[in-house]
């Protein structure tokens, strides 16, 4: 007789009763659509009503949800700002924690006390707009240009007192708006990932945005949930009569005196416990623990933790800021990230700085010998003090700061287009440069869509009555369902016997979840009278229940290997009725099957240079079959050979660094995994979505939270994403390549033009005692910054490496490209000199030619060194075309070309207009000339970046081996101190010895 005929005949066939099943013990599930019946019949219902479909994002729930936005005229308002000052010191009166359980608070309640204690939310501290803008005015370059206005007051330069501040504004006003338009769309995106609360309020229950609980709200905590904020709990959720006893227990303790320790702590802590488990909290991001926590009536659950098991009600005692959580972030919310990008910044800032100081003295020496004076004649750029004003002008680029900053908040905004949120700029410097990617298997590299194959059902076992016990022994809170036991209920649509089996007045007493420990589900239900605990778990797990015949053991694990060889997850599941033994029911077997654009994406990414290592809890026979159908290599090992392997120093780090991929792997591995490629010298990036996650996000070089992750790994990663699948981080690295193209481009090309005017300028001081007009000067520093803003938006390429900062190959480049522009710049100058005029034709000024020929050939750079694997963007295009012709009509127009001059040796004065304007036809010949100046530096920028010395110089070696370093670590890692004290001689020593082994421990 089988096991259905057996318990059919003994009741389970009668008539349907009516049971109130509880979660964890005491709750019944529930959800708005399935809010009738006990918890068997919404099971039953939920399974047969069940459509696929997509889950609505959170902003999609309620339009009345949206945040109220500012209106546009108050620009110095800011947005979402929260109404409490300080909420971090804010103290909750004792009498805001006595809300009425059923009744919670009173909308009219909610404005004052938010008012008091803050919006519910861990923000960055909110920028005030003005202070922003202001301080794009701040630092090393920026001070240097203010100098310079100084100096143009003093000299009476009105118009290049003026120019000088609009390009002052003029940059801080585009880096202002363009990083805040950048971070709008960010931060509009970042509603679709925002925590929200079931709250009772006007005597009913709600559901809410987190951010908006108030301290006093009675919230409801329920399994697969995060805590909203810091949560004193009341009593189950199915007994709120209970918040009595909840109330007294208060009282008891308002009125305990404290009392000293005594006697072993954990007894103590015991003594605090009251009643039974209302909820397990998983704490591991905040104290390490790998098990979720049992918390008790008037036990606190923290803010961002997650709840594994129960229902019950909690009484909020503080907002996010002033949480657990909260006040550990603010002790490092004072240090500011600058990230290696900020440094780069400095470095190059500060050359320029140096470099300019002492051009400034070679000028000042040939002024000398020129005898030249200090600040006369005030008509005439030609004395000291104009050459510091000029020089300071051509040789501190004020904008490499501004645009520098702004493509990467551009850049931002394009990552946000493609479903990644950037929680800061500099993580997409750190993605660009990542050449390993640690990557999680399911719903990463996986379609995360689990389907249940024709199960293995034991000898005389009926396999409706299997598929009935795996569904008890899973979790029915229909709310949140693990993909495992949501797919193994939705399973029974194809079983219609077992759901009739569920309909027999079933009562779940106790739920235990999954714990890595025990690796098993285990409910214990009872139906007519007869307890039975099912388990459901690995299949290792499941077969050490049973005891079952050494045959019937042999087929079980023959079978689990065969699922595992094809790449199945397998699930064992048994039954043990009353206190009879175990009786092994059989096996699930589950498959994930890989995303149809996986194996593609992975040969891209490894054309991209990117190495892509699989971590997967999953067993090594799935892992290495996963892999090699994606092509991925197989070089995957069980992690416990990380560990206790027996492997250690260079031989563990070479393990780590040649593997394809890691099984059986728990948080702590990630996070060796990513400590051990970091030593080597790799940038790893890291997926998770858990909490234990964290950790291990927060240690690489660019922490990636993948879709649907929770709040602790969003919180800890640098890049959140909310479409699901490894192109969409392909992708992302794509675009970070491309941003990184673009600040390099510019950068080169902003060093270049400093060494262009310096190189020149000097020279001519020096030379000829002949400098270009500080008025046209100050032009053409704003024309350059004019030209280059659009670079944010240019169309760039991407490397097929990972990239990185290679400065010594950056100064080496611009250096050369500015000693170019300032030859050919000289062969202007020089062609003058000519008795037929050289280059002008009909008539000419020299100060507005040699202004058009350096307008030009500046401009034009851009498009040099942005490179040519890309049409630049219309954006680009337009802003240079519009600066050359405003370069153009001061030239033909002879705008502030001031007086005519003579020169030595002399020019052709014939040629020279008085008034200071130049024929069409010269600016013609001017505009050929600079065409071929720029063809020429293109060609020879070309053959540079072809030398392999030149193009590898300054690049870090990425797989780099201290073989010596490493295996004096790991020795040292297995010697502790032991201190041993001598009673008798009243004597004590401390002496070095092996440490003991985890086994040893335990033992």
């Amino acid at each position: 007789m089988s096991n259905l005929e057996f318990d059919l005949e003994n009741g389970l066939g009668g008539e349907k009763k009516d049971g109130t099943g509880s979660q964890r013990g005491h709750s019944i599930y529930d959800t708005n659509q399935f809010d009738t019946g006990d918890e068997y019949q919404n099971l039953v219902r939920y399974i047969s009503n069940y459509r696929e479909g997509r889950r609505k994002s959170v902003a999609s729930i309620s339009p009345d949800d949206e945040a109220v936005k500012k209106p546009w005229w108050k620009f110095w308002a800011k947005q979402g700002a929260a109404p409490g000052q300080d909420e971090s010191s804010f103290e909750v009166p004792d009498d805001w924690l006595t809300t009425e359980l059923k009744q919670g608070l009173h909308s009219n309640e909610l404005d004052f006390r938010r008012k008091r204690s803050g919006w519910n939310e861990l923000t960055t501290e909110k920028e005030n707009m003005f202070l922003k803008f202001l301080s794009y005015f701040t630092g090393p370059i920026l001070y240097v240009m203010e100098i310079a206005v100084l100096l143009a007051a003093g000299l009476r330069d009105w118009i290049d007192f003026g120019v000088i501040i609009a390009i002052l504004l003029l940059n801080a006003g585009v880096g202002w708006y363009q990083e805040k338009q950048a971070a709008d769309v960010v931060a509009s995106l970042k509603g679709d990932i925002a925590l929200r609360a079931t709250v009772v309020r006007d005597g009913t229950e709600q559901d809410i945005k987190a951010r908006e609980l108030v301290p006093g709200d009675i919230v409801i905590i329920e399994e697969g949930q995060v805590v909203p904020a810091d949560a004193r709990l009341i009593c189950a959720y199915d007994q709120p009569e209970a918040f009595e006893e909840y109330k007294q227990l208060m009282a008891e303790e308002e009125g305990e005196e404290p009392k000293e320790k005594k006697g072993d702590d954990d007894e103590e802590e015991e003594d605090k416990h009251h009643g039974v488990s209302l909820v397990a909290a998983d704490q591991s991001a905040i104290t390490g623990e790998s098990l979720a926590v049992d918390k008790y009536m008037g036990d606190t659950c923290y803010y961002t933790t997650g709840c594994k098991r129960g229902k019950a009600y909690g009484i909020v005692t503080a907002n996010a800021r002033a949480s657990f959580v909260g006040r550990t972030a603010t002790l490092v919310q004072g240090a500011k990230d600058q990230g290696h990008f900020k440094a780069i910044m400095t470095s190059i800032g500060t050359a320029l700085l140096v470099v300019v100081v002492l051009w400034i003295l070679i000028s000042w020496i040939g002024g000398f010998f020129h005898h030249l004076n200090l600040a006369t004649p005030e008509d005439s750029s030609n004395n000291l003090l104009h050459y510091v004003l000029i020089l300071l002008i051509v040789g501190v680029p004020v904008g490499l700061p501004v645009v520098t900053t702004t493509t990467l908040a551009v850049g931002a905004a394009y990552l946000a287009k493609e479903k990644a949120i950037v929680q800061k700029l500099t993580a997409i410097e750190s993605l660009a440069g990542v050449d390993v990617l640690c990557s999680d298997k399911t719903g990463t590299l996986t379609a995360n869509q689990l389907s249940i194959r024709e199960p293995f059902v034991s000898e005389d076992v009926d396999v409706n009555w299997m598929m009935a016990v795996a569904a008890l022994a899973s979790s029915h809170n229909i709310k949140s369902l693990d993909p495992i036991d949501k797919v193994t209920i939705l399973t029974l649509k194809r079983y219609p016997k077992a759901r009739e089996i569920l309909e027999q007045g079933w009562k779940t007493e106790k739920y235990t979840p999954f714990d890595p420990v025990s690796k098993r589900i285990t409910a214990v239900c009872v139906c007519d009278g007869v307890r039975y605990t099912c388990a459901k778990g690995a299949p290792k797990a499941i077969l050490n229940l049973s005891a079952c015949s050494e045959e019937t053991a042999a087929v079980f694990r023959a079978k689990a290997g065969e699922f595992a060889r094809r790449g199945f997850r397998s699930l064992g599941v048994a039954v043990q009725k009353n206190d009879e033994p175990w009786d092994l029911l059989g096996m699930l077997s589950m498959f994930d099957p890989p995303r149809e654009d996986t194996a593609q994406t992975i040969a891209e990414a490894q054309f991209l240079g990117l190495q892509v290592k699989m971590l997967t809890g999953d067993a090594i026979a799935i892992a290495k079959e996963t892999c090699k159908m994606l092509a991925l290599g197989t070089k995957v090992y069980n992690s416990d050979r990380l560990i206790h392997g027996g492997l250690s120093g260079t031989t563990q780090h070479d393990l780590v660094e040649r593997a394809d991929g890691f099984a059986e792997v728990f948080p702590e591995h990630k996070y060796q995994v990513v400590e051990m490629l970091q030593q080597r010298g790799h940038l790893t990036a890291m997926t998770g979505d858990g909490v234990n996650d964290a950790p291990s996000l927060k240690k690489s070089d660019c922490g990636i939270a993948v879709e649907g992750a929770s709040e602790a790994a969003q919180a800890a990663a640098d890049i959140v994403f909310l479409a699901p699948g490894l192109s969409t981080i392909v992708s992302a690295i794509k675009i970070a390549r491309q941003i990184f193209q673009r600040m390099k481009a510019y950068i080169q090309y902003r060093i270049a033009l400093c060494f262009h005017l310096e190189i020149y300028l000097v020279t001519s001081m020096v030379a000829i005692n002949e400098t270009v007009r500080v008025d046209l000067i100050v032009f053409l520093a704003l024309f350059a910054d004019l030209a280059t803003i659009a670079v944010a938006y240019d169309n760039a390429h991407y490397e097929a490496r990972p990239v990185e900062w290679q400065l010594p190959k950056i100064w080496i480049i611009s250096v050369m490209l500015g000693v170019l522009l300032a030859m050919a710049t000289w062969v202007m100058r020089g062609a003058l000199f000519l008795p037929n005029g050289g280059f002008i034709q009909n008539f000419g000024n020299i100060q507005e030619i040699l202004f058009l020929e350096i307008s030009l050939t500046e401009n034009w750079l851009i498009f040099v060194t942005r490179g040519g694997q890309t049409y630049p963007s219309v954006q680009l295009v337009g802003a240079i075309f519009g600066v050359d012709v405003l370069a153009t009509l001061f030239c033909i127009f002879g705008w502030l070309s001031g007086p005519s001059y003579e020169t030595n040796p002399a020019t052709p004065m014939r040629f020279i207009d008085n008034n200071g304007r130049t024929s069409v036809v010269t600016v013609v010949v001017v505009w050929c000339y600079s065409i071929g100046v720029t063809i020429v530096i293109a060609i020879v920028y070309f053959l540079m970046n072809k030398v392999s010395w030149l193009d590898n110089l300054g690049r870090k070696k990425r797989s780099r081996q201290d073989t010596s370093m490493e295996n004096i670590l790991a020795h040292l890692s297995k010697v502790a101190v032991e201190h041993e004290r001598d009673d008798v001689k009243g004597t004590s020593r401390f002496h070095l010895a092996s440490k003991a082994t985890e086994a040893e421990m335990d033992e």
